[in-house]
């Protein structure tokens, strides 16, 4: 598993799931070109990428590229790094035929071709020497915004908080606040919101 310190933005679910045996990042998906019209998506990509900067990894195809160019033009390009996949041609082991162009997309391509486009593109970081201590869903459960009756309506004050989208799920808000903040920092502001609400 290899540590990326940029968020990175692939097209679809299949995408993230190849990635995530691979990297150890926050993946976030575009759904393909539902990017354009999700103002949220859009907003929490500029979020990650001026935290600590954004990795697009497309298809080599002309849609992967138009998503790609979208993306460059909603976000300052000096927090966008671009890793390029060759063209290969071929067919996805899930789907029944090859993509209009007959390209294998992000998700089809061997490991080994993933690894050598992160490397080209300048993103495999060293480890840490002291990693800071993850929040993990579990931290939410404790903190009552996951997995207790009342905690869809807390985690929804803990989005407008951090001014997230309110459709992030427990699993990607866990992904997030890793980029935005950490688990200290979390824990004061949770203390925060409980004494305003306290004092309401």
């Amino acid at each position: 598993m290899i540590k990326i310190k940029q968020a990175v933005i692939v097209e679809g679910k299949y995408d993230k799931i190849k990635l995530s045996n691979i990297i150890d990042a926050p993946i976030i998906c575009t759904e393909g070109f539902g990017i354009f019209k999700d103002k949220e998506r859009q907003k929490l990509i500029r979020m990650l990428a001026e935290k600590n900067g954004i990795l697009v990894i497309t298809d080599s195809d002309s849609a992967g590229f138009i998503i790609r160019n979208f993306i460059g033009s909603t976000v300052d390009k000096k927090y966008i790094t671009n890793a390029y996949i060759p063209d290969i041609f071929g067919k996805e082991k899930r789907k029944t035929e090859a993509s209009k162009e007959g390209k294998l997309g992000v998700e089809g391509v061997p490991e080994s071709v993933i690894l050598e486009a992160l490397e080209r593109a300048g993103v495999l970081c060293e480890k840490a020497e002291k990693p800071a201590r993850p929040i993990t869903k579990q931290d939410l459960y404790e903190m009552g915004y996951s997995g207790k009756p009342d905690s869809a309506s807390k985690r929804k004050k803990l989005l407008e908080f951090y001014n997230l989208p309110q459709r992030l799920t427990a699993n990607s808000l866990v992904q997030v606040l890793n980029c935005i903040t950490t688990y200290e920092r979390l824990s004061e502001d949770v203390a925060k919101m409980e004494e305003y609400r306290c004092s309401e």
